[in-house]
């Protein structure tokens, strides 16, 4: 992947599990994560803060409520309570006793996967995440396998300046200003790749955010006429909760 150019669609799009297989396993833990490459996914999509002790953890919301049942705020909280924490247990004593990973354990736990990493922002965005996700995507010499997207352009621009040579993708999603965030953020950030709502993915679209010379990702699809549609419109990945029914459903498409 190239840090401030796009390359070509290719004739299927990578299939990526958001959150990992999130429809059949807790979200964003290592058990998601494996199950979606043993669905046939390429990688994996998933969402990263610094935690209070700095480390990188890979966790959506701000706070655990949801995932854990106890709300510490991810950004203040130390590595070592939320680690203590059980995010696995709300989907069944299958999952029980999954821990919030560190980014780091991701990349080692797959070494041949496409990994997206999203850089999560509240209102005042953290400046030094960019910073020291860059450095666990150097010591894991995992770059080259990698996609950093964010909502922020200005964690985008930040993360441009110390990783250059990582792919960038900018996040883009249904609202009314979405075109004036996208056009300002691209300018100071120089991404390689658009992730958009699938809703916003239209054949015009398409055809112009590749003519800039961007990949387009889309994001989330389950549907398989809406997989189908991408696919016909060349999207270079899919970011679905579903890996195996999408891989299932391109499979098939192939065969007719």
């Amino acid at each position: 992947m190239a840090g401030d150019s796009g390359s070509t669609a290719s004739a299927r799009p990578k299939i990526l599990g958001h959150r990992g297989a999130s429809a059949d396993a807790p979200e964003n833990t290592l058990a998601a994560f494996r199950l979606a490459v043993e669905q046939g996914a390429d990688g994996v999509e998933l969402d990263v803060w610094r935690c209070g002790t700095g480390e990188v953890v890979v966790h959506h919301d701000v706070d655990t409520r949801r995932t854990a049942g106890a709300a510490l705020r991810v950004r203040r909280a130390a590595l070592r309570d939320l680690r203590a924490l059980d995010v696995g247990a709300w989907r069944g004593d299958r999952f029980r006793g999954e821990r919030i990973p560190l980014l780091a354990e991701v990349l080692e736990a797959l070494p041949g996967a496409e990994i997206n990493v999203e850089l999560k922002a509240e209102r005042f965005p953290d400046l030094g995440l960019p910073a020291a996700v860059a450095r666990v995507l150097r010591a894991a010499r995992a770059g080259d396998r990698c996609v950093v997207s964010s909502f922020d352009g200005l964690l985008l621009a930040a993360f441009r300046a110390v990783a250059p040579e990582v792919a960038r993708g900018l996040l883009v999603a249904e609202g009314r200003s979405w075109r004036l965030r996208a056009g300002a953020a691209s300018r100071i950030a120089r991404p390689g790749a658009v992730h958009a709502q699938a809703s916003l993915v239209t054949p015009e679209r398409a055809e112009a955010w590749r003519g800039r010379g961007l990949d387009v990702r889309a994001w989330t699809v389950d549907d398989e006429a809406e997989v189908a549609r991408l696919s016909r419109l060349g999207v270079a990945a899919i970011i679905t909760n579903r890996p195996a029914a999408v891989v299932a459903s391109m499979r098939a498409a192939d065969q007719r």
